[in-house]
């Protein structure tokens, strides 16, 4: 389980870091530059004041133009895992090797609207991969159905290629959708509204857990 920190609450940060130190097992950090998406998100300063007291991975997902050009900076600061949009450069090949290269895990992401298929050059490349159950770039929207069968192919292929690549779901997680989505072959969620604007975020996560 990895609460998206976009819907945490900015006033009382550290708390809210609290809640996925004691509860979770990632954090989830959406960078978005205002270009690949039209929302604008938060930076490096906010990234390294979570990594002060994170006592759980950090799983950065960047929504941004030219992610091959902060690889380094992420891996400096202490990030696990940097995944990128397939569609956000023109050298996805090397931008997951480049992020291998520094320690981290690589992951690629699509939004709903880009097949499954387009992933399966890169996923000898990847160690996860980044299925979007919403679009890109705004958090609190409705998770999309068609989710569960792009799981289903993705797993498929990955097992037929004979790969280790983890499945991650990003929009509208909560738990009630959670079980269908790790039986249909997910394993890691992401969840922000669900967990942060609860009145009682542990309790969602061991609901989701």
């Amino acid at each position: 389980i990895a609460p998206s920190m976009l819907a945490a609450d900015f006033l009382h940060l550290a708390d809210d870091v609290n809640i996925v130190n004691r509860n979770a097992d990632l954090f989830h950090l959406d960078i978005m530059d205002g270009v690949f998406v039209p929302n604008i998100s938060y930076g490096f300063p906010v990234v390294e004041a979570i990594a002060s007291a994170a006592e759980k991975p950090m799983d950065v997902h960047l929504m941004i133009v030219q992610p091959e050009k902060y690889i380094e900076r992420f891996a400096r600061i202490g990030v696990s895992m940097l995944s990128f949009h397939l569609n956000a450069t023109d050298k996805p090949a090397q931008t997951l090797l480049h992020i291998r290269e520094t320690g981290m895990k690589a992951g690629l992401v699509i939004n709903p609207d880009m097949p499954v298929e387009s992933l399966y050059p890169y996923l000898h490349l990847c160690d996860y991969i980044i299925l979007m159950s919403v679009y890109a770039g705004f958090g609190g929207q409705k998770f999309i159905e068609e989710t569960y069968e792009r799981i289903r192919t993705l797993k498929a292929e990955i097992d037929r290629q004979g790969l280790n690549v983890k499945i991650e779901i990003d929009g509208g997680v909560c738990p009630s959708n959670s079980k269908a989505l790790i039986d249909a072959g997910a394993e890691i969620l992401v969840a922000g509204s669900a967990v942060f604007k609860s009145d009682d975020p542990a309790k969602v996560i061991n609901a989701l857990k």
